[in-house]
């Protein structure tokens, strides 16, 4: 190939690439649904839900997302047999779309149906990447959530929440399955918000069942 075919080969791959990556800015621009890319390094202790929440809106900031009333999708419990917080009530009406612009709920209870669209390569990370899960070098499929599979905080009583969400050591909470594979074949193991309590609290206890602290981020409309 001569090197004017050459360069022109090269120029027209460079504009490929450029305009995908514009692509993928605009649609980044307008997402409103991400997987955090890491958790905030101190386990299930993320400071409470506004600690959470604040960690959502700076992800989504620096990925360049123009939305700012970003939520955590968590929830919390309360002394006395109060109620707690429940996460499906935090994250506005939906729809949602992920960092490439598909959707993956058009609704809160879309969301928590069969006919979301959540799936390992749907649930991507604000920099619209996928998260590794199981069958992965790393899995990382856990995502902290403290939720029951309907979204509402859990009343099977103990430590659901780490403490809500203050907790590094000893505790637990609920996590779920962003690539919907679980260790059975059933529909509670595969939830993506509710499948089973972690290992503690602290950052390698979550790892020990396939974790890292990640949580879903949603923006409230």
């Amino acid at each position: 190939m001569s090197s004017g075919k050459t360069l022109k080969v090269v120029a027209a791959a460079v504009t490929i690439a450029l305009a995908s990556t514009a692509v993928l800015h605009a649609q980044q621009a307008t997402m409103s649904f991400f997987v955090t890319s890491a958790g905030k390094g101190e386990g299930a202790n993320l400071g409470g839900l506004e600690g959470a929440d604040a960690h959502c809106a700076a992800l989504a900031k620096a990925a360049g997302a123009t939305g700012t009333n970003w939520k955590a999708y968590l929830s919390t419990t309360a002394p006395g047999g109060e109620a707690g917080v429940n996460a499906r009530d935090r994250i506005g009406k939906g729809p949602w779309t992920n960092a490439k612009g598909v959707v993956i709920a058009k609704s809160v209870e879309d969301l928590h149906s069969e006919t979301n669209n959540l799936k390992k390569d749907t649930n991507l990370t604000e920099k619209g990447e996928i998260v590794s899960g199981r069958g992965d070098p790393v899995n990382m499929h856990d995502i902290l959530t403290g939720s029951d599979p309907d979204g509402r905080y859990s009343t099977a009583g103990g430590d659901t929440t780490c403490g809500n969400w203050t907790k590094n050591g000893d505790g637990s909470a609920i996590v779920g399955h962003h690539d919907r594979i679980g260790l059975k074949d059933t529909r509670h193991m595969k939830a993506w918000n509710s499948s089973h309590g972690s290992a503690g609290c602290g950052q390698d206890a979550l790892k020990k069942t396939g974790g890292a602290g990640m949580f879903y981020c949603f923006l409230a409309n």
